[in-house]
C-alpha cells in the first residue's frame, strides 16, 4: 500500500486521520509542522507531545519538522499588515498552502510518499479531469472554504479521510481506538493568538508608533467622533465602536492613510458587488476574460454561499456580482466560489 504523511497538530482530527488511513492499509508516518518558537508566549509544545503520543499508540514514524520561519514570513507578518492597512486578513488561507501543505509535501518527497493526508473535514475529488475541494457532509464542520488556493499538484497528492464524519463520530472513533486526546477541546480560530486579543498582538510584535486615534466620518466625510485607532476595527464590525449616533453604526471602510473610519447604517453596508485579486481556479481553468461564470460564493467562513456571476476582467481581477446583496464584504478576507454540487471552483482575496 501507498505511503502518506499525515500533519499531525495534536488535535483529534489529525489522529483518526492518521488512524483511519492505517486501518485502511497505509504506511502512515507522523508530521508535525512547528510553527512557534518554544520561548514563545504562544509556546505549544504540549501539542508536540500529544501527537507524538498518539504516533506511539498506533504505532508509526513521528517527525517533527520546524517551520518557524515560514509561518513568520506567509502567516504572522502578513496578518499584522493587513491590519496595518485597514484590511481583515484570513491567515489560515496563507498558513495551508505556504507553511502546512509546502512543508508536507516537501517532507513527503524526503520520505519518498506517495500522499500527504490533514484532518480538514472535506474530501478531494477528481471533477472532469480536475482535482477540487468538496464541502464536507456536515455543513457545520467543513473547512473547505479555507483550503481554496492549493494547487493541482498538492490536491493530485492529498488525502483528507473525514470528510463524511461529524466531530462526535471521530472522538467516538478516537476513544474506540484508545486515542488519549479523544475528548481534547478544539483549536483557537488563530492559532497563534490564544487569547483572542490580537490587537496587543499587533502591538507586541510591530511598530505601531502611526497607529493613532482619527475621525470617524460618515459617507460624506463629516466628522462623527474619534476611533482609537484602526488595528481596532473591521470592515463590518458593529459592536464595540465606542460612538453613539442615534442608530446601529457599521464600520463602513478604513483609510489607513487617511487615518479615517466611515460609518454607515445597516442598509448601506450592503454590496452588490465586489473584485477580487490573487486569485485560484480549482475545480475549473481560469476563464476567458469577460466570460460570465456562475457560482455560490462565500465571502467570509461562516457567511452562507450566495449566488453570482463572476467575469474575469483582466488577468488577476475577478468582479463578482450578487444576485441578492450580501453583508459587510471585507477588504483582505476571501471570496471562495463553489458550484451546485458544492465543489469549491476558486477563490481569491477581496480588495478595497
Amino acid at each position: 500500500m501507498a505511503k502518506v504523511v499525515v500533519g499531525m497538530s495534536g488535535g483529534v482530527d489529525s489522529a483518526v486521520a492518521a488512524y483511519l488511513l492505517k486501518q485502511q492499509g497505509y504506511e502512515v508516518l507522523g508530521l508535525t509542522i512547528r510553527t512557534w518558537n518554544p520561548d514563545a508566549g504562544y509556546s505549544k509544545c504540549c501539542e508536540i507531545d500529544d501527537a507524538r503520543e498518539v504516533c506511539r499508540k498506533l504505532d508509526i514514524p513521528y517527525h517533527v519538522l520546524n517551520c518557524e520561519s515560514a509561518f513568520r514570513e506567509y502567516v504572522t507578518e502578513p496578518f499584522i499588515k493587513c491590519y496595518l492597512d485597514g484590511k481583515t486578513p484570513n491567515p489560515c488561507v496563507g498558513c495551508n498552502l505556504h507553511v502546512k501543505w509546502e512543508r508536507m509535501i516537501y517532507w513527503a518527497d524526503i520520505m519518498q510518499a506517495e500522499f500527504v493526508a490533514t484532518g480538514h473535514y472535506a474530501y478531494i475529488i477528481n471533477k472532469d479531469g480536475r482535482y477540487t475541494v468538496k464541502t464536507a457532509e456536515h455543513a457545520e464542520k467543513d473547512q473547505s472554504y479555507m483550503l481554496y488556493q492549493l494547487p493541482q499538484e498538492y490536491l493530485a497528492r492529498t488525502l483528507m479521510p473525514l470528510g463524511d464524519y461529524d466531530k462526535d463520530t471521530v472522538r467516538s472513533i478516537a476513544a474506540e481506538a484508545g486515542i488519549h486526546i479523544a475528548n481534547k477541546g478544539d483549536s483557537q480560530d488563530i492559532c497563534f493568538i490564544p487569547d483572542g486579543n490580537y490587537t496587543d498582538y499587533i502591538r507586541e510584535n510591530a511598530d505601531t508608533s502611526n497607529v493613532k486615534e482619527g475621525n470617524f466620518v460618515d459617507s460624506d466625510g463629516n466628522i462623527l467622533g474619534t476611533h482609537k485607532g484602526i488595528i481596532n476595527y473591521t470592515v463590518g464590525q458593529r459592536k464595540g465602536l465606542g460612538i453613539a449616533l442615534g442608530y446601529p453604526a457599521f464600520v463602513k471602510h478604513i483609510d489607513a492613510e487617511k487615518n479615517e473610519i466611515t460609518l454607515c447604517g445597516e442598509k448601506a453596508i450592503y454590496a452588490s458587488s465586489v473584485k477580487c485579486n490573487q486569485l485560484n481556479f480549482m475545480s475549473i481553468p481560469a476563464p476567458a476574460a469577460g466570460e460570465e461564470i456562475r457560482s455560490n460564493v462565500k465571502i467570509r467562513y461562516h457567511h452562507r454561499a450566495q449566488s453570482a456571476t463572476m467575469t474575469l476582467t483582466d488577468e488577476d481581477t475577478l468582479l463578482i456580482q450578487f444576485d441578492e446583496p450580501v453583508k459587510g464584504p471585507a477588504p483582505g478576507q476571501s471570496a471562495v466560489f463553489y458550484d451546485d454540487d458544492g465543489c469549491v471552483m476558486g477563490g481569491g482575496i477581496i480588495l478595497a
